[in-house]
């Protein structure tokens, strides 16, 4: 799993930064792009690192967001154990979850990290985005159901061209993507006006930046999913 670490409390998790409305601006042609960079912690310095890195027990790793839309911003975790849990939004991290165009956020707070932990295999984490806030059917945090689901089978492997390369142990099924179909989803991620029939969603790479894109604005909610590899 990935849990939070901070000398803060957990209402520093997920920061938004204050704009005024002069700054905010809504996308209504043209793509629609999101952006998202994992980083891991090494020492003291938070290092930009491939989306496929397959993570250690311990280690310490945020994201970072931006899109060219404003929109709202919905996150939620799947761990190893098959256990859920609900990052944002949530009493303790407050529900003001609107992003704005251009500006680059962070999961959690320059102060805090997840920390991972549980057993080797993949944290999905999913992400839901939508150019506008929900109905009160939007996700909202809920403590993880009595009956676990399954944990997942899947254990990281190495990619052996990059291995030899350049020594990273990189699992190629990592990083973001669609939902599979049939996949189940947390219970808090469905509702009216939320589906995953939106199949068009490319998925690239730049570098280290993983970039989701819809090549028509979005009319509705999308969720797509990051899967984090670890021993």
């Amino acid at each position: 799993m990935i849990r939070l670490t901070s000398t803060l409390c957990l209402a520093a998790a997920l920061a938004f930064p204050q704009t005024g409305s002069n700054v905010s601006r809504t996308m209504t042609e043209g793509s629609h792009r999101m952006e998202l960079v994992l980083e891991r912690l090494d020492r003291d310095t938070w290092r930009t690192i491939d989306p496929g890195l397959v993570l250690a027990q311990g280690d310490r790793v945020r994201f970072k967001f931006r899109t060219n839309f404003d929109g709202f911003l919905y996150v939620m975790n799947q761990s190893t154990s098959g256990t859920y849990e609900q990052l944002f939004p949530r009493a303790e991290t407050g529900q003001d979850n609107r992003i704005t165009a251009s500006k680059e956020y962070q999961i959690p707070a320059t102060s805090a990290a997840f920390r991972i932990a549980g057993p080797a295999g993949h944290e999905t984490v999913y992400w839901l985005v939508t150019p506008a806030r929900l109905t009160d059917a939007a996700p909202r945090y809920q403590p993880p159901p009595a009956t676990k689901a399954a944990p997942p089978t899947l254990i990281p492997r190495c990619d052996d061209t990059i291995l030899k390369s350049r020594g990273d142990c990189v699992d190629p099924s990592a990083g973001p993507r669609l939902v599979p179909r049939g996949e189940a989803i947390p219970q808090n991620l469905t509702g009216p006006g939320i589906g995953r029939e939106q199949r068009d969603l490319l998925f690239l790479r730049q570098k280290n930046t993983a970039v989701i894109s819809s090549p028509v604005p979005l009319a509705g909610p999308v969720i797509y999913e990051y899967r984090l590899a670890h021993r």
